[in-house]
């Protein structure tokens, strides 16, 4: 299986890549179902009304994370790279009063936002704890089409059937590779008989698949990152939800500005940078705003605040650094996703915040000049140093503890690399190893901890 760069990285909208982006798309994908007419129940009439259930995760903290909003606006046509959120809002707002849904190429369908979108909090579907089912009728109330989604991390959506088949496929999956690797043993194999570093090998991959319009693309990746960290940096006022978490990351912004040239600044405030830009994209992704799942939203600010960091703060940092640091990170989220999970649904945080802190390890090694053996092993000691990691956000909402913890997971993986690059690559435990154990540890962990805050800090908080 091949995850492109853009797989692994989508632009979309906050607050959750499994919770917000991945029902938004099924929600589009539905429609486009109704569309081709291809699964329509033998004998019913034309559809006239629609409606969705939502299971498991997806039920329990799918008010905190807009899930039935984006169910709306998925059905509205819209899709999280291309979403207009002014646009989006008016149109929401006079679906409220219409209860009906023009859709192109059906005719106008019954939809009322507020009974039509169901949270379903019974046991999860089968196939995965982020699932959902949508419905469509007939003039008479006869079911036309029904389809199971299943939101899997990172904006991944796969039917029922799809994931039944195993058909997780990303960007041009049926083309050959020159450099198909899909564990960090084949990976760093590979490079050793090629001569190349993980960056060269992955953008080989990519250019098999035509992708002519590589750099650019990795340029708007990271413009787009740089831009949600400006904007979060720049912006005061409570977050929504209902928590009243305050934006810190301007204030914090401002007093380390004010603190340079200065005498008294701590050696350890390098740390409070790292944060900061971290806190500015988990803050807008709680906002509502535009991000890039790196690689899901709720994880979106560790990348972005360690390439930040590179940029601004390393010896040696270039432009073409940091498209070394994204293909590289890319490469390592792929063997992730393709090994155990990015879900926090699934595995709990260690899959969200300790994967992105593994791939901006790995990022930030290759782009200091690591060998490949060094960035496996940044990976594997960011990663190592995740496990167990639950996901127990309050009130559902990815802000506590999730904006502070991206913090904290982009140290890690600075430490993370500096300690690779001091060594030289060799090491205990294998980073193929460590993804299995959090695979395992995933399995064995109580679906408490695992996104649906009904344990840990979602359970302990005064007034939560």
């Amino acid at each position: 299986m091949f995850l492109s760069v853009f797989d692994i990285f989508k632009i979309g909208v906050g607050p959750s890549s499994s919770h917000t982006m991945g029902p938004m798309l099924a929600a589009a994908r539905f429609l486009d179902a109704l569309r081709e007419g291809r699964e329509r129940k033998p004998g019913s009439g034309a559809p006239v009304r629609i409606e969705a259930s939502l299971h498991g995760s997806l039920a329990f903290t799918g008010k905190g994370h807009a899930t039935d909003r984006a169910v709306v606006l998925g059905l509205l046509g819209y899709r999280p790279e291309t979403l207009d959120p002014a646009e989006a809002e008016r149109r929401e707002a006079a679906l409220g009063i219409a209860k009906r849904i023009d859709v192109s190429g059906l005719g106008p369908l019954a939809f009322d936002p507020g009974k039509d979108v169901v949270f379903d909090y019974g046991p999860p579907l089968a196939g995965h704890a982020n699932g959902m089912v949508l419905r469509s009728f007939d003039a008479v109330g006869g079911l036309c089409l029904s389809e199971t989604y299943y939101s899997i991390g990172g904006g991944f959506v796969l039917t029922e059937r799809e994931l039944e088949e195993g058909s997780l496929k990303g960007s041009d999956a049926e083309i050959s590779r020159p450099y198909p690797f899909a564990t960090a043993v084949e990976m760093l194999a590979m490079g050793e008989a090629s001569g190349l570093g993980i960056a060269a090998m992955k953008r080989a991959n990519e250019a098999a698949g035509g992708s002519a319009m590589l750099d650019a693309g990795l340029d708007r990746l990271w413009a787009v990152m740089d831009a949600c960290i400006d904007r979060g940096l720049a912006i005061d006022g409570t977050l929504p939800g209902g928590l009243k978490v305050r934006r810190r990351a301007r204030a914090i912004h401002q007093a380390l500005l004010g603190e340079r040239g200065s005498n008294v600044v701590q050696p350890h405030a390098v740390n409070d940078w790292l944060s900061v830009y971290a806190m500015a994209v988990n803050e807008e992704n709680a906002a509502g705003g535009c991000v890039v799942t790196a690689p899901t939203n709720g994880a979106a600010g560790v990348v972005p605040a360690v390439i930040r960091y590179y940029r601004d703060h390393c010896v040696g940092a270039s432009h073409e650094g940091i498209r070394e640091f994204l293909l590289t990170a890319a490469a390592i989220g792929g063997i992730i996703k393709t090994n155990a999970s990015i879900s926090g649904a699934e595995v709990g945080c260690q899959g969200e915040v300790g994967s992105a802190a593994a791939m901006a390890a790995a990022g930030l090694c290759a782009a200091l000049g690591g060998t490949n053996a060094q960035i496996e092993n940044a990976a594997e000691i960011a990663l190592e140093h995740h496990l167990g990691m639950t996901c127990d956000p309050a009130r559902g909402l990815v802000q506590v503890p999730c904006i502070e913890r991206n913090g904290l997971g982009a140290i890690k993986a600075v430490a993370a690399a500096s300690l690779a690059l001091r060594g030289d690559g060799v090491h205990i435990v294998p980073l193929d190893a460590c993804i299995e154990t959090m695979r395992q540890t995933g399995l064995d962990m109580s679906v408490k901890y695992k996104e649906t805050s009904t344990g840990g800090l979602a359970v302990n908080l005064p007034g939560c």
